[in-house]
């Protein structure tokens, strides 16, 4: 097979995936021809605010590289957006966000989960075919994915669903965990990166939502409403038995 000509960098812009950035922009990890962040539009405030310091410190590194910002729209809207089936008539809305479903016999299910894979994995995947110039029907894994997946979280390791694109965790390489990475980060003198995760996140930690600024849980709080109203909009084989919720104890998240 040809060698991978191009690496890119899956950029969350949370802890790992930046320290890896300006290791690698500081010559102390495999060097990056370009990074990748895709935007949901829905990450906290301090996420974009470091994403800009972030493209400082990487301009003035001495191997620097470009930054691609790409985004699939507004998560939050996409979520509660309220469609109607062509086929049918329904009115039913893309089970996009893992919130949680009271079931009306007692227990909880997950609404759904597509935004990983639609609005962050596919926007990168199509960016670095854009970047890299893959040609259509490519089978040569000609871009190095690097992933910024850290030893304590090795589970989430999985190889590429493109055969172009060959996925790999330098920091798992490098024996680092998260907790290494803010060292680095400390001990060279950068800012520590802030957690990178949309701000209604179901699978947030209470201390995770305590987390959140005033206004940011406010902004929560509406969402979780309108995502509610519009489940309860739903018709149809899409009707939901049940009320939608943003936290694992099915009560209100205010």
């Amino acid at each position: 097979p040809t060698k991978p000509q191009t690496t890119i960098l899956s950029l969350g812009g949370g802890v790992q995936s930046s320290s890896l950035a300006v290791m690698s922009a500081y010559g102390e990890a495999e060097r990056i021809d370009a990074a990748v962040f895709a935007d949901t539009q829905a990450e906290p405030l301090a996420v974009y605010e470091w994403l800009l310091r972030l493209k400082e410190i990487i301009e003035q590194a001495p191997r620097p590289f470009p930054i691609h910002v790409v985004t699939r729209g507004d998560l939050g809207k996409k979520s509660t957006e309220l469609r109607t089936s062509r086929k049918t008539g329904n009115h039913y809305i893309r089970a996009l966000i893992p919130a949680f479903v009271a079931k009306e016999g007692g227990g909880r299910a997950l609404l759904g989960r597509k935004c990983t894979a639609e609005f962050k994995v596919r926007m990168i995947q199509v960016a670095s075919r854009r970047i890299a110039k893959v040609p259509r029907g490519c089978t040569d894994p000609v871009v190095r994915q690097l992933i910024g997946i850290s030893l304590d979280e090795s589970i989430r390791m999985k190889p590429s669903t493109e055969r172009w694109c060959e996925n790999a965790w330098p920091l798992i390489d490098m024996g680092m965990s998260r907790t290494d990475c803010l060292r680095w980060m400390r001990e060279h003198g950068f800012p520590e990166p802030p957690r990178s995760a949309c701000i209604f996140c179901p699978f947030h930690s209470d201390a995770e939502w305590l987390r959140l600024p005033r206004h940011e849980f406010e902004k929560v709080v509406h969402f979780e409403r309108v995502l509610q109203q519009a489940a309860s909009a739903q018709t149809g084989t899409a009707r939901l038995q049940g009320q939608v919720f943003l936290h694992k104890s099915l009560r209100p998240i205010d």
